[in-house]
């Protein structure tokens, strides 16, 4: 199943995003906070499906941080809560300016 960027965006409240400690000391590692990633998600767009993954299908956004980054967020969904996976900030070694597509794809 395909997610969808409403349907995320609906989602993105506090009640329903969940975070884990893994995810929280990445971001604390690599200087991304909480209103980066809700910052992709809201104003950021979808650019890599995950329709198999487990337990949810996930996806993988790409949108801009509060400090004007370029940011990628992994999200999964369950339809009821959104979560986030990971977070971190394109290498740009390995991506086109457009950060949309890997180098040598």
């Amino acid at each position: 199943m395909a997610l969808h960027i409403e349907e995320l965006r609906k989602l993105c409240t506090d009640d329903a995003i969940i975070m884990t400690a893994h995810v929280i000391k990445r971001c604390k590692e690599r200087n991304i906070d909480s209103n980066s990633i809700i910052n992709v998600i809201i104003h950021g767009e979808i650019i890599k499906q995950y329709e198999d993954d487990k337990p949810f299908p996930s996806c993988l956004l790409l949108g801009m941080s509060v400090n004007d980054r370029y940011l990628y967020v992994v999200v999964a969904s369950d339809t009821i809560n959104l979560h986030i996976i990971t977070a971190y900030y394109p290498n740009v070694d390995e991506w086109e300016p457009d950060f949309k597509t890997r180098k040598g794809r």
